[in-house]
Order: C-alpha cells, then structure tokens, then sequence
C-alpha cells in the first residue's frame, strides 16, 4: 500500500459517536426506517433505503428510467438475486455511478454498483452493506441519522427526512410491494435444469356442450342448461362483449415487460446450441 494510501485509509479511522444530541429535532417514532437522499447521475435521489440486510446495492428500474439513463450502460449480471420471501427477482443489469453523501458542509463521492432490478418498490435505490461497509457508515434508527467519514477526516452526517421515511414504510406496508432485504447467490442445480414442468389446471368444462353463436364469436354452452338459462347467459356475454380479447390487437396499451420473458447474458459466455 502506498503511502498516499495509507493517509487516506487513516483519514477514514474517525470515531463515529451518536450522542443525545442527535436526539434534538428527532420526533419520537417506533419503528421508521432509515431513509436518506444522495445525489446521483447529476439528480438528487429522494427516498434512498439504508439497508443493512441486503448484501447488494440495488436501484430499480423506475428509478433508472426517472434519471433517464440509457440501458446501452447496463452490464450482463450472470446471479440470482432473492428478495425477501426468497423469491427471484429480474435483473436488468448492473452499472457503477458516481453517488454523493453531503450533510451541506462536508461531502463524499464514491462509485457506487448497482444491480438494476426489475421490481416494484416504494423506494427509488437500496443502499446494501458493501457501500456501507466501504463508506464505513452507521446508522442509527434511534437518532435518524447516518453518520459517516470524508476524506478529510471529518464526519458527514446526514439528517434523515421522517415524514419521507414514514410515507415510504406505510405504502410498503399498503401496497405489500417493498424489497426490504435482497440476496444473491448462484442459482443452484433445479433453477438451472428443471426436469419437470408443473401447470396449473384450467377448468374443464363438465358433460356435453353445444356451441352457439353470439355476437359473431362462437361460445360453448352446457348442454344440461335450459333453454331460458342459455338466452340469459347469452344476453350477459352480448353486453359484455368487448370484456374478451381474441387476439393481441385487442389488447393495446399492454406493458410488454409483463408478456416478455429476457435472458440476462454475459457476452464473454460461449453459447451452447
């Protein structure tokens, strides 16, 4: 390690102290998390999850077409990433911003990698334990403050905004939507060769049935039905019969992220056909 090296990594070695002043302009809450705004891709990002069980920094995929970066940026990301209740979550890519912590008189600048995820949430990036561990940042829920060393030995700390953190947590918790913890790790050997399909059974249509015309579309019809019961069901699908869709073209205004399946590949792969 270089000298220059060393002043810097000694820059770093700063005691970081909460004390019952941090506690001043804190409103008593239970449980609100730690949420904090950095300035990132030339904008400042507002609602900025420090989340200390997440083994990755994530930004999701609103969050990267907000700042309007292009996905030409994004590079092949080859694991698996597991939310919460271990389910596996879309990578888009990942990419490395420059990211500033600032309290206003003091700042730091870090490359910051992100996984770029496809996934609902109501925050905008989550701040995971590598950075973490590489700003050597602590947070205190209790004070609502993240406090962490400059470059210059000096301590950044950076006031949380309770009213944003507060209406984060409650439209995670109303929407059921956040990823609160995420990990990776490689795909283990039944995700990577399933050996069996399971689907899921469609409902069967029970005895005979007769098809009848309606609306110019052809429907089929228990037999075992009366004939009032027929006209009935009939007259239902006649006024309802823009409700079914027939073909693509009848269902404009579609996200294609919800009928497009992608492959996350890494180029210096070989493929196998």
């Amino acid at each position: 390690m270089s000298v220059e090296a060393q002043e810097a990594d000694q820059a770093l070695d700063v005691d970081l102290v909460f004390t019952m002043a941090d506690l001043r302009d804190v409103v008593p809450h239970d449980n609100d998390p730690v949420v904090i705004s950095v300035v990132t891709a030339g904008r400042k990002v507002h609602c900025v999850l420090v989340d200390q069980g997440s083994s990755t920094d994530v930004m999701f995929w609103t969050t990267f077409n907000k700042l309007q970066l292009s996905p030409d940026q994004l590079r092949p990301y080859t694991g698996c990433l597991y939310g919460f209740a271990g389910d596996q979550v879309e990578v888009r890519g990942h990419l490395e911003l420059k990211t500033t912590f600032t309290d206003g008189a003091a700042s730091r600048i870090e490359n910051i990698r992100y996984l770029v995820v496809n996934a609902p949430s109501p925050y905008n990036i989550l701040l995971g334990r590598p950075t973490l561990n590489r700003l050597r940042a602590v947070a205190s829920t209790r004070h609502m403050k993240m406090k962490l060393p400059d470059l210059g030995g000096k301590v950044i700390t950076i006031k949380l905004d309770q009213k944003e953190a507060k209406r984060c947590y409650e439209n995670s918790l109303k929407t059921k939507r956040g990823v609160f913890m995420v990990t990776t790790r490689a795909p283990s050997e039944e995700e990577v060769v399933s050996t069996e399909i399971t689907r899921e059974r469609r409902p069967e249509l029970a005895g005979e049935v007769l098809e009848r015309e309606i609306g110019g579309k052809t429907f089929k019809l228990g037999k075992s039905l009366g004939q009032a019961a027929q006209n009935q069901i009939a007259e239902v699908i006649t006024r309802n019969l823009d409700a079914f869709t027939w073909s693509a073209s009848d269902m404009p205004g579609i996200d294609p992220d919800f009928l497009c399946d992608r492959l996350t590949m890494d180029p210096k792969v070989r493929h196998v056909y």
